[in-house]
């Protein structure tokens, strides 16, 4: 049926690592024999996912639902992340804790698109099209924005533009706005105190307090002008 409707050629046949070998192998076999050539252009196969150290099945009853990253407040989006963060042709052990330090990540970098401006521009970046073109390396592309997110290289208008093509690419949502929520008594009192460690040079509290608002969803970065924070 797909060589009828496709006219005889197939660009690209996905599956996972374990049809490799017996099944793809004949289908390859008979595929060619019908069409006297190469039926498919290119074969790619993605290797298993493990959740928390185990191969993730119904019979293991680790299965995880997109609802189940809802119910726990996480951006579907996060599950996704996760996935560039690794190669497709490598396992992948999948963890909660590596789902929401990337639900994390996303909303920093949803609000940083906010604050580099609203320019709707796009420029690529001649290291991600290089790693998108050497197999779809999708961790180097990570790696590179996460780069260019720290760097003073590059202007916030120049960020913004890298971020705007590359999420056309990853389907991010990068531009998605953040929710702005106004914080609790409890959380100016711990930017204040740390604010004040900072002032007297105790570095090892200002340390204790920046890592207690980071567990309550606040980032903190310190630069001439004293402290900044914002929602993550």
């Amino acid at each position: 049926m797909s060589l009828k409707f496709l006219n005889e050629r197939i660009d690209l046949h996905i599956g996972g690592i374990d049809l490799r070998f017996p099944h793809h192998e004949n289908e390859r076999a008979q595929s060619n024999a019908v069409t006297s050539g190469e039926a498919v252009a290119m074969w790619v196969h993605g290797e298993h996912l493990l959740f928390e150290g185990r191969k993730m099945s119904k019979s293991a009853g680790n299965v995880v639902l997109v609802q189940d990253l809802i119910d726990r407040g996480l951006d579907p989006l996060a599950l996704r992340f996760s996935f560039l963060e690794n190669r497709y042709r490598s396992q992948m052990d999948l963890t909660w804790a590596a789902l929401e330090a990337a639900n994390l990540t996303l909303r920093r970098w949803r609000t940083s698109m906010a604050t580099w401006g609203d320019s709707s521009e796009q420029v690529a970046d001649d290291e991600i099209v290089a790693a998108i073109a050497k197999d779809l390396d999708t961790p180097r592309v990570m790696l590179r924005l996460r780069a260019i997110e720290k760097s003073a290289d590059f202007t916030d208008a120049m960020k913004r533009a890298i971020f705007l093509y590359t999420d056309a690419l990853l389907g991010l949502d990068l531009t998605r706005p953040v929710e702005v929520r106004p914080l609790s008594n409890e959380q100016e009192d711990l930017l204040a105190a740390r604010a004040n460690a900072r002032e007297d040079k105790n570095w090892s509290e200002s340390d204790r307090l920046r890592d207690l608002l980071l567990n309550a969803g606040i980032a903190i970065s310190d630069g001439p002008d004293g402290q900044s924070w914002s929602w993550i």
